[in-house]
């Protein structure tokens, strides 16, 4: 329990720094286009693999039809670009409300 605190405080500083450093060194770094494009590109690819680990079936068997069309749902509206917590909500409502109807 004695190396719980540090490494978590450790973990708490390093996220924050991390964080902090974008719009402290924004007006400092240039990027030229094509790390702009290799950043927009990269964020898009860690959102569609968010979206496929929290949608295809673990090794824990079947998903159902509710997790998916909740995913979807969030997908459509991000791609849409809708406000993020709109997005969540609806997922989130999408799923529940399935799984409500009885279609996990």
């Amino acid at each position: 329990m004695s190396t719980v605190l540090p490494a978590l405080f450790a973990l708490a500083v390093g996220t924050y720094a991390i964080r902090w450093a974008g719009p402290a060194l924004r007006s400092r770094l240039r990027l030229t286009p094509r790390v702009v494009t290799l950043i927009d590109t990269g964020a898009l690819v860690l959102l569609a693999a968010l979206v496929a680990t929290t949608t295809l079936p673990t090794a824990s068997g079947h998903v159902g039809i509710a997790l998916p069309a909740g995913v979807a749902v969030g997908g459509v509206l991000a791609w849409r670009r809708a406000p993020l917590l709109l997005a969540v909500f609806a997922a989130a409502a999408t799923t529940a409300l399935l799984r409500l109807a009885g279609l996990s």
